[in-house]
């Protein structure tokens, strides 16, 4: 995919700030129709939100997933309960073996607790080289990120580009409140994690999730011994930087808005 001028995608941004949640989903796949669309869904609240919109209106959107190793139970029967309710596939991606191995046998299965960098490097096994692989030969790549849920987040667009993996990352629950999700989700009987109804509203590898107090982040409970102002509370999936508005080339082609 040739990388659209940033600008253009700013502006397209603009647009789809007026729109609904399947607004902008059919602009987006009609505004890069013949290019290959993905969603990567962790099973949480937005990324249900997301699927039932995809799975109600038959979009040409391929839905994959990263199955860690580590993930709570009720995320994986909620995984399965997915697809058998809307009949639909989701694309499983797992950590290299050998790399997993090799961690595991150097650092323990746990390692991840003792720095930062060993954390990183257990999330860059299980999940940031396994999503590679799922957006190799994606042009658009759809997430659920909103605003709300961190300070790293709050300057995100809606469209973007990741220059890393050279595609346009799509952010279409970017401005929705936690209320007007959880709203959204009860009126469409969508099924989400039991975890939620237990102080989890962000839920990733079970031994790096805990529950949040209240008046926490969002995000509090993920590497929940670590310094947030230090790892950023991510994992590595969403911090690549963007193209600032100035940036781009001047041949490049367009998407049709």
């Amino acid at each position: 995919m040739t990388s659209p001028l940033a600008q253009d995608l700013a502006d397209f941004s603009t647009r789809l700030l007026s729109q609904d949640l399947d607004q902008r989903l059919q602009s987006v796949v009609a505004a890069y129709a013949g290019q290959r669309i993905v969603f990567s869904t962790s099973l949480g609240a937005e990324d249900q939100l997301v699927t039932e919109v995809i799975a109600r209106l038959k979009l040409p959107i391929d839905i994959f997933t990263l199955e860690t190793g580590r993930l709570f139970a009720e995320t994986l029967s909620l995984l399965d309960e997915t697809e058998q309710h809307y009949n639909i596939h989701i694309q499983r991606f797992r950590p290299d073996p050998q790399a997993l191995k090799a961690y595991v046998d150097h650092y323990g299965l746990n390692g991840f607790y003792d720095s930062i960098e060993l954390r990183k490097q257990c999330c860059g096994i299980r999940k940031v080289e396994p999503l590679n692989r799922a957006l190799s030969g994606a042009d658009i790549w759809i997430t659920g990120l909103r605003q709300q849920q961190s300070a790293f987040r709050q300057n995100l667009d809606f469209l973007q580009q990741d220059r890393d993996r050279q595609l346009i990352k799509f952010n279409p629950l970017l401005d929705w409140t936690q209320e007007q999700l959880w709203q959204t989700l009860k009126a469409r009987q969508v099924p989400v994690n039991p975890l939620h109804n237990k102080g989890y509203p962000s839920i990733g590898c079970e031994p790096c999730t805990r529950a949040i107090k209240p008046g926490e982040d969002e995000r509090a409970g993920r590497w929940w011994w670590e310094n947030p102002q230090q790892s950023q509370q991510e994992c590595g999936l969403h911090v690549a930087q963007p193209c600032s508005n100035n940036e781009g080339n001047q041949n490049d082609t367009k998407a049709n808005p």
